[in-house]
């Protein structure tokens, strides 16, 4: 999220920079003189220390739990709901705006409050208890569909009734920069003979978007769709590591399991859905219309511009290989939480719920699958140039960026 005015804050913004004054994304972080783990939010090229102005949350809902910013994780906060959030962010924008003198003019609060982006180890930002993974870019699933069933039965039956997902593994997601060990597992590349041991030789990239959950339910109790919005805290960054060879001889009949739970990375800063409003869409078209439990009319499709760039270890820089949107999800995130808590399943504070690939349509320019084995990509697309150096699969000591 580009700055849109750099006279917003006291702090400088750079023109390109995506830490604006309309973003101030949260994350977890910790420094060389100070190791312990601490929410920060992030503007320009620094990150404001909020356990160091916890005192400064005077509002009708925060001044009773000003506690929460000296926690290690997100959860806490996350947890206070809808309005604390909203009420925080006002208080965050009051504070770093241009016209407050508070952190502005008071000089030692601001040398304490204040830390370089490039002073700071970032971890992640919440304890995730649970995560789900969908399925919801109809080209996604059209795509893998063609490529395993044929085009007339590219999408199964339930594909377009309800949001199709899995429950991935928690302990393995990771933050952006931790590095991926190539998993080992089972695989049978020639069908006429037994399977075989060893490390994947396909292992594979998703570009995905996932959101943390905020406010909880209770057991037995879903959540209704015209108030999920209420219980999504802000959204990551996703790669969705997939090795698959392995998925391949594993996955029927009760779906991924070593081919996917090794390791997810997510970006460090959560973009929190207020943020993002000024870039909401109108809803796709869903035909056949939804069941009621399932429709809303509020927009909740977001104009959001991602890209992926791949660095070899024999490469120079990195080269980019697709860019996509989240925009061309079919099935909103209002739709994925309340589907997901329809049966009464209980979801909590940093619950973490992705997307999917985000595929775009073909015939839009410029848009990838957003993986290496999606089978529509255009033979321009500069992945085809890398093809003798990856054999379209990850090799080691590949670097892999998502923006």
């Amino acid at each position: 999220m580009k700055s849109k005015d750099n006279k917003m804050s006291f702090i400088e913004v750079d023109a390109d920079c995506d830490f604006s004054f309309q973003n101030l994304p949260y994350g977890v972080f910790s420094t060389a003189n100070n190791p312990k783990h601490r929410i920060g939010v992030a503007i320009g090229k620094e990150i404001l220390d909020l356990s160091v102005i916890t005192s400064l949350f005077v509002g009708p809902v925060m001044s009773r739990h000003q506690d929460v910013f000296d926690q290690p994780t997100l959860n806490a906060f996350m947890a206070l709901g809808y309005e604390a959030w909203k009420e925080t962010r006002r208080t965050l924008q009051a504070l770093l705006s241009v016209n407050n003198s508070t952190l502005r003019d008071d000089v030692s609060l601001r040398t304490r409050a204040f830390v370089h982006q490039s002073d700071a180890t970032m971890h992640l930002p919440a304890d995730i208890g649970d995560y789900t993974d969908f399925y919801s870019s109809r080209d996604h699933a059209t795509n893998v569909g063609t490529m395993f069933r044929g085009k007339e039965n590219a999408l199964m039956p339930n594909w377009l009734r309800l949001p199709v997902g899995y429950h991935g593994r928690a302990s393995s997601v990771v933050v952006s920069g931790t590095p991926i060990r190539r998993p080992r597992g089972q695989m049978r590349p020639d069908q006429t003979k037994p399977p075989v041991f060893g490390p994947s030789k396909q292992l594979d990239i998703e570009l995905e978007m996932a959101f943390f959950v905020g406010g909880e339910n209770h057991l037995g109790e879903p959540i209704p769709i015209h108030k999920a919005h209420e219980h999504i805290f802000g959204m990551v960054l996703m790669n969705d590591w997939s090795a698959r060879d392995i998925q391949a001889w594993e996955y029927v009949p009760l779906g991924p399991f070593l081919g996917k739970n090794f390791g997810t990375t997510i970006s460090p800063w959560v973009v929190p859905m207020e943020a993002l409003l000024p870039f909401v869409e109108p809803n796709p078209i869903q035909d056949p219309e939804p069941l009621p439990y399932l429709q809303h009319q509020d927009a909740y499709t977001f104009n959001i511009n991602l890209f992926v760039s791949l660095k070899g270890k024999d490469m120079a820089s990195a080269v980019n290989i697709c860019s996509s949107n989240f925009r061309y999800m079919y099935w909103t995130m209002k739709q994925q939480l309340a589907h997901h808590t329809v049966n009464g399943c209980n979801v909590r504070p940093g619950d973490l719920l992705a997307s999917g690939t985000i595929s775009g349509p073909v015939t839009v320019k410029g848009t990838d699958p957003g993986l290496v084995l999606d089978p529509a990509r255009e033979p321009s697309s500069q992945l085809c140039n890398l093809e003798q150096i990856y054999q379209n699969w990850m090799e080691d000591f590949t670097h892999s960026l998502f923006l």
